[in-house]
């Protein structure tokens, strides 16, 4: 691999893993500060139930800013959410200005008020399991998003879940 694309895969990584420190940290402008003004956002389970993909959630980078402008204003549990990832692999394109990217994800809450009776204050439990599958473009060193998947092997998420994971 060249210096050139070692240091696109590089970049792509640090967006990446700063995207999770900014969404654990709910920074959304920041957050969306690393999305290109195209970016699109998505979050998806294949069903084998119904052999199909379930859409739970499908937005452009203006309708995430809009919702993200709301979340104080709606009705959630407010447990934090810290992600944990790895970024399985980096593929630059052959222009070396474009990559896609695939990222284990595992996603725990931290329960702030035992709201659901299982789970008392303080305990951590498992919140999702997935795959971010990302496209971003390079340039001067730095990835910017233009989609991001996020490919849940769970496909039930508790009421309240209002943010972008």
């Amino acid at each position: 691999m060249s210096a050139n694309g070692a240091a696109t895969v590089e970049a792509v990584k640090d967006a990446i893993y700063r995207s999770c420190l900014l969404l654990d940290d709910e920074k959304w402008e920041e957050w969306l500060s690393l999305c290109d003004d195209g970016f699109q956002y998505s979050i998806k389970a294949f069903s084998p139930e119904i052999n199909y993909d379930m859409i739970y959630f499908s937005a452009d980078r203006n309708h995430l800013s809009t919702m993200t402008e709301q979340l104080p204003k709606h009705n959630t549990d407010h447990s934090p959410l810290k992600r944990h990832s790895v970024v399985y692999t980096v593929d630059v394109g052959e222009d070396g200005k474009t990559a896609t990217a695939v990222t284990s994800l595992v996603v725990y809450q931290n329960m702030l008020d035992g709201i659901n009776s299982h789970l008392d204050s303080g305990e951590n439990h498992l919140f999702l399991v997935g795959r971010y599958v990302d496209k971003l473009k390079v340039d001067n060193g730095r990835a910017t998003f233009l989609e991001r998947e996020v490919r849940l092997e769970t496909r039930r998420l508790d009421k309240g879940s209002h943010w972008p994971i």
